[in-house]
């Protein structure tokens, strides 16, 4: 499997770290080496953190290479149509706003939290998340996905310190408990564990149907298997 990394960044730089590691075959295209279809032809997967803006542009050109995209890249709203063109043109592509394989585990104990309604009269949700100071956008992507994956109305609080990798807190409240879940990411390096793993499974699952995938659903599935 050869790897052709877009930016090197943050979190692009910790894949690039973890490619060293495991001597996996790679190239690094930046503003030094801008990625072009003669470039990237004879790459097997395109993974990318490049900011939001960034990536779009390049959109066009890495559909036309028909070659397998890993997009962790923030900020990214999708076509309604762009599914449907990766299935015609039978190329597969995974997304994520979090990359973290343990944030699957987190989703499963959310969707749990979510049927507090069942058994509470009075409760609310809140959800707080920390960042490092560079991080533009408030709330974060994953701050909103698990809003959206708790189903209920809360407040958001953001913050942002120093060179934190990331912090979600949720907290159920009633008047007599308090149940929190909780996840720091302690190195950006599990955003690029994630990020090759769906790499793996692009390069080596023929099961995969062509597409846009949620990381979330596929990880998922391999939990949820006997």
């Amino acid at each position: 499997m050869k790897i052709a990394l877009l930016g090197k960044g943050k979190t692009g730089g910790k894949v690039l770290e973890l490619l060293l590691d495991g001597k996996i075959p790679h190239t690094i295209f930046d503003s030094k080496n801008i990625p072009s279809a003669d470039k990237l032809l004879g790459h097997d997967i395109i993974i990318s953190f490049l900011p939001g803006e960034a990536f779009k542009s390049y959109v066009p050109l890495l559909v036309e290479t028909k070659i397998p995209v890993i997009c962790g890249s923030t900020g990214m709203t999708w076509p309604s149509h762009f599914d449907a063109d990766l299935v015609e043109k039978e190329i597969k592509w995974i997304y994520a706003t979090n990359f973290s394989l343990g944030m699957n585990i987190v989703h499963q104990m959310i969707l749990l939290m979510s049927k507090a309604n069942k058994i509470f009269d009075n409760y609310k949700f809140s959800l707080n998340e920390i960042h490092h100071i560079k991080k533009l956008d408030a709330p974060s992507g994953t701050a909103i996905s698990w809003k959206s994956w708790a189903g209920h109305e809360m407040e958001i609080t953001s913050e942002r310190i120093g060179d934190v990798a990331g912090i979600h807190e949720l907290t159920l409240s009633t008047p007599y408990e308090k149940i929190s879940i909780r996840h720091e990411a302690l190195d950006r390096k599990i955003f690029a564990e994630g990020a090759l793993y769906a790499a793996n499974k692009l390069f080596s699952d023929k099961s995969l149907a062509p597409g846009l995938h949620l990381f979330q659903d596929i990880v998922e599935l391999e939990l949820n298997k006997k």
